[in-house]
This record gives structure tokens, C-alpha cells and sequence, in this order.
């Protein structure tokens, strides 16, 4: 009736302690501590009901099979020096369920197999340059990284957004790379991200700890140099350049004008006077707290023609929500808010179709 691990999943997804889940449910914590521990199971299905609807997912998913947690030090945690326990263990049971949630497309649908290589020998730089040309992007601006990650068999969810404090991160799972997003960051913030995800898959698949500052700052080396490879912006004779060269060379690249213009520093083409000022009137602009005039945050293309897929064949999510035992409401925290969510049409139900957008 009750599987112990799920429990405190669920539990941990909300980022609540056994004294808080016992307040909430009204069933004591002593009780609920041994239900955890596997000590006892509950004699009425009705308590199992009362903790789904606290907890809220389904009694399906408390009862589904055993569940193997996330380890802490696998995961790219961006944040965690500055994350509570608690905060982090809440965002390592949402990326959880998001891989109950790709293990039932896998077994649905036709993805992608993983191509990401490992190059933890190799330099950021020259690590970034060897995947660009193992996946033939030659010098070429990056049209959709999300797109991309998910061609070379990199699964991409978004990221709850009660978990966003943790920022964006990423893990290596049963061979399967993960990379979970913040859509709540621009568009170009969101590709930086992303990119700085896939660098710690690349540069720290292997490694036993893959966080810290020395990492972080690889990972972000590695992101500046996929998406504004060392050439290409060498060869658009960018100089001490201007303020507006500076902002075409950024929209060229689909980057922040922050990134782009310490990607020029990076490269010796500012001065450090000519980076100083340049962040400057920038910051005045607002560009160091977002990307006025910003491009689109990019979505999931896999997760859009599932969605689609299910509702051609008129299931729309519910053999999704069945399976994994997930509401509407949280599996959109999960798949960029692509699933059909039912509205009040007078004691009919219709799905709601304008958040759906279909990749071809």
C-alpha cells in the first residue's frame, strides 16, 4: 500500500521536515517515521489517500516501486554553499520525478541516444571546440541549444519553480545525461545555462564531486567558448569594440551582452579600461539584472511532440499521469508547462491548448 522510499520522496519534493508533513496530514510523526523507515505500512487505504492529497501526487505514485535517491555530490548544484538542506533535498526530489517522468517516454517513445562525450583531460576551451565538431557545428552561432542537447540524447526538463533558488543543474543518471533549466532567466541567460550544464556532463562526468568553485568556473569557460568559439569572434574584428558592435555581436551569438562582452575580455579584445566602462553603461541599462530586448526562452522539442503525440492519439496526459502518478499541475514544473491543463467550461472539460507548441 505504501512504499517507504516513495514517501519520502514526496515528502522531500516538498521540502518539508516529518514534524511539518505531520501537521499538515494529522497523522503523527512517529507514525510517519515508521512508515518511512518500512517499520510499518498503514492498515486503511485511507491514510495512504491523506498523504497523497498532503503531499499532492496520487496514491499511484506511493505505491509504485522503490525509488533510488539522487546522491548530492553527483549533482551540479551551482548554489549549494548558500542552499539549506532541505531547499537542495526538494530539488533533487523534483529532478527525481522528472526522471520518472523521461523513463516513461523512453519506454513510449523513440529518443535520442546519448552522445556526450567525456573530456575531463582536455582544457574548457579545447574541450568546447572538440564537441563542436564532433556534433559538426563548425564556427557557427548555436540556433537552439535546448534543441541541440536533445539531438545529442541530453535530457532536458525545467526545473519547479519552487526549486529555482538552486538555480539550473545537471547529472550523469544509469548512462543517461540530465540537464535541468531555469525558465524563469531570460533566453539568453537560459542557453548560457544551459551550456554551463552540459561543460560540468563533459568536463566532470566522471568525477565523484562535481561542485565547487574551480568546477563552476570551468563549466562556465566551457559554455563562453561553445557559444562564442574562439575564431569566429576573433575573425568578426570586434577590437575594442563599441558599445553598439558589442550588442550586434551579442545578438548574433545569442548571449547575454554581459557574457559577450567578458567573452571579448576573455580573449584580450578590451582592454581593461574599455571592459570596465563597457559593463558600466551596460549596468546602467539593466543588462547586469536581465536582457531588455531579450530573444525567447527556448522549450523542449522531445517534450512537445510527446505532448503532441498524446493527444493525436486522444490521451492527451492521462496515461502520462497514470504511469507516473503526477497530476497536470506538476508535471508541467517538470516539461516547461507543455501539458494540456483542463479549464472550466461550464461542467465540461477542455484542454488548454495555447501553451502547446509544436516542433516539426
Amino acid at each position: 500500500m505504501l512504499t517507504p522510499t516513495r514517501l519520502r520522496l514526496a515528502r522531500q519534493r516538498k521540502g518539508w521536515t516529518l514534524k511539518k508533513l505531520s501537521e499538515q496530514s494529522g497523522i503523527s510523526v512517529r507514525t510517519l517515521s515508521s512508515y518511512e523507515n518500512g517499520e510499518h505500512e498503514p492498515r486503511d487505504l485511507r491514510v495512504v489517500e491523506t498523504l497523497a492529497n498532503t503531499l499532492g501526487v496520487m496514491p499511484e505514485f506511493l505505491n509504485s516501486d522503490d525509488v533510488e535517491f539522487l546522491n548530492p555530490e553527483a549533482v551540479s548544484f551551482r548554489k549549494l554553499s548558500k542552499t539549506t538542506a532541505g531547499r537542495r533535498d526538494a530539488a533533487l526530489a523534483a529532478g527525481r520525478m522528472a526522471m520518472e517522468i523521461s523513463e516513461w517516454i523512453e519506454t513510449n517513445f523513440r529518443i535520442p541516444e546519448p552522445d556526450v562525450p567525456t573530456l575531463e583531460k582536455h582544457r574548457p576551451e579545447t574541450a568546447a571546440m572538440m564537441l563542436r565538431e564532433r556534433w559538426g557545428l563548425g564556427e557557427l552561432p548555436i540556433s537552439n541549444m535546448l534543441h541541440l542537447l536533445e539531438a545529442h540524447g541530453v535530457r532536458v526538463f525545467s526545473l519547479a519553480s519552487d526549486c529555482r533558488d538552486v538555480d539550473a543543474f545537471s547529472v550523469a543518471w544509469d548512462g543517461r545525461p540530465f540537464i535541468f533549466l531555469n525558465t524563469a532567466m531570460s533566453g539568453e541567460r537560459q542557453r548560457f545555462d544551459a551550456g554551463h550544464e552540459l561543460g560540468h556532463l563533459v568536463l566532470h562526468g566522471d568525477a565523484d564531486r562535481v561542485h565547487g568553485r574551480d568546477k563552476e568556473q570551468e563549466a562556465n569557460r566551457f559554455a563562453a567558448s561553445l557559444l562564442m568559439p574562439r575564431r569566429a569572434v576573433i575573425a568578426q574584428g570586434l577590437r575594442e569594440a563599441n558599445l553598439d558592435r558589442i550588442m550586434a555581436a551579442k545578438k548574433h551569438w545569442k548571449v547575454a551582452a554581459m557574457a559577450m562582452t567578458h567573452r571579448l575580455s576573455e580573449l584580450q579584445l578590451l582592454s581593461e579600461w574599455g571592459y570596465r566602462n563597457t559593463c558600466i553603461a551596460l549596468s546602467k541599462q539593466g543588462f547586469r539584472s536581465g536582457e531588455p530586448g531579450g530573444i525567447k526562452s527556448e522549450t523542449s522539442q522531445v517534450l512537445a511532440k510527446v505532448m503532441w503525440a498524446l493527444r493525436e492519439s486522444g490521451n492527451n496526459s492521462s496515461s502520462l499521469v497514470q504511469a507516473v502518478g503526477l497530476d497536470e499541475l506538476e508535471l508541467n514544473r517538470h516539461m516547461f508547462d507543455l501539458v494540456p491543463r483542463a479549464v472550466d467550461g461550464g461542467g465540461q472539460t477542455t484542454p488548454n491548448r495555447g501553451r502547446l507548441n509544436l516542433v516539426k
